[in-house]
């Protein structure tokens, strides 16, 4: 529902006297044993699969599978096959061939610690569909 509407929430964690409680919580024991979310992933030990709990925070969408980045690869060179695609009044299609040519680049951060450049071809991609959808005619 949150994201139907454009609002991003935190649904696991609204009860306010878990949040009142947390917000309470010294430095030491949110960050135990170093990790960010320290607290709360001990407190999921033997809850949730090692793999799932360990996990580093990621946007959506994300996953570490080398097929979503050869999937999302591939997304932005379809898109490269469309010379009148109207992202390309804003974004440089030679500068997307050439980030594609490299698949070694895709696990590099772009914009911060999260995205990488699967979710950037990701979002031009969707871009450009609602460009499309919505027949937004960029000035040149």
């Amino acid at each position: 529902m949150s994201m139907y509407t454009g609002l991003e929430i935190r649904v696991p964690f609204c009860d306010h006297r878990l949040v009142e409680y947390v917000y309470n919580i010294p430095w030491a024991l949110k960050n135990y044993h170093g990790k960010r979310k320290g607290i709360l992933r001990a407190a999921l030990q033997g809850l949730l699969p090692e793999d799932v709990r360990n996990r580093p925070k990621n946007p959506y969408p994300k996953t570490f599978h080398p097929d979503f980045f050869e999937a999302s690869r591939q997304l932005i060179l379809d898109l490269l096959g469309k010379p009148g695609a109207p992202l390309f009044h804003l974004v440089d299609p030679s500068a997307l061939r050439q980030l594609a040519a490299h698949p070694e680049e895709m696990s590099k951060p772009w914009f911060g610690q999260l995205m990488r450049l699967p979710q950037l071809f990701i979002y031009l991609v969707q871009l450009n569909m609602w460009l499309e959808k919505y027949r937004v005619r960029l000035r040149v």
